[in-house]
């Protein structure tokens, strides 16, 4: 399939290119992001330029996370990008949309490796006993295991209410985080009510992940 450029460049201009934007998620397609990743990958295939920017707004944060857990600040904005190439080209091999997370997972993981031994030449010798690369065939299981919590957290977010979803974004997926007085002059609430709903959206999001099975 072929890439497509204005996918790309929207996917790339979306992820910042700072360590403070890794957690800052902006929605293209409010609705087609709530869309199933079966639903999301059948109208890819279609051809649906929408469906693709909203698929990769969906996944960009789990990409953008694996380079930063691992220290690759400066390489992240290049491998995110080498990633979203990978996913746009080969979305038609996956045999089964559920297991596409954990495909970009091990692909953005192979991306890590291959930006790591290209800087390795640069690196002497004695500074690479402590590089967190040992294998380059299967992504870490504890470190597996922490992007699934953590997609699983964005997941559920994003079946929030509006209001819920905002505030939970600029709370806990913002860095710096928002102080209350910004948020309500945001959501045109009265700075006084901030805990209380943010008490009401963080009940909403506990039932959902259990839910979801978190």
């Amino acid at each position: 399939m072929e890439c497509r450029p204005a996918v790309l460049a929207h996917a790339t201009a979306r992820c910042g290119e700072g360590r403070n934007q890794v957690n800052v998620a902006v929605k293209l397609q409010p609705d087609r992001t709530s869309w199933s990743d079966e639903r999301l990958v059948s109208e890819c295939l279609k051809g649906s330029e929408q469906a693709w920017c909203a698929l990769i707004d969906k996944y960009k944060n789990l990409i953008y996370s694996i380079p930063v857990k691992l220290g690759m600040y400066e390489d992240a904005p290049e491998i995110f990008q080498a990633v979203c190439v990978d996913l746009l080209t080969d979305l038609p091999k996956l045999r089964e949309s559920r297991a596409l997370p954990k495909w970009l997972m091990q692909v953005c993981y192979h991306k890590c490796l291959q930006h790591r031994r290209k800087s390795d030449n640069q690196i002497p010798p004695q500074d690479n006993d402590d590089l967190p690369f040992t294998d380059d065939s299967l992504l870490p299981e504890n470190m597996l295991s922490h992007l699934q919590q953590e997609q699983l957290v964005r997941d559920a977010v994003s079946e929030l209410s509006p209001r819920c979803e905002r505030l939970v974004r600029m709370l806990f997926f913002e860095n710096p985080p928002r102080p209350y007085q910004d948020i309500a002059k945001k959501l045109d609430l009265a700075t006084g009510s901030i805990g209380f709903i943010r008490g009401r959206c963080l009940s909403k999001l506990r039932k959902q992940l259990e839910k979801m099975g978190f």
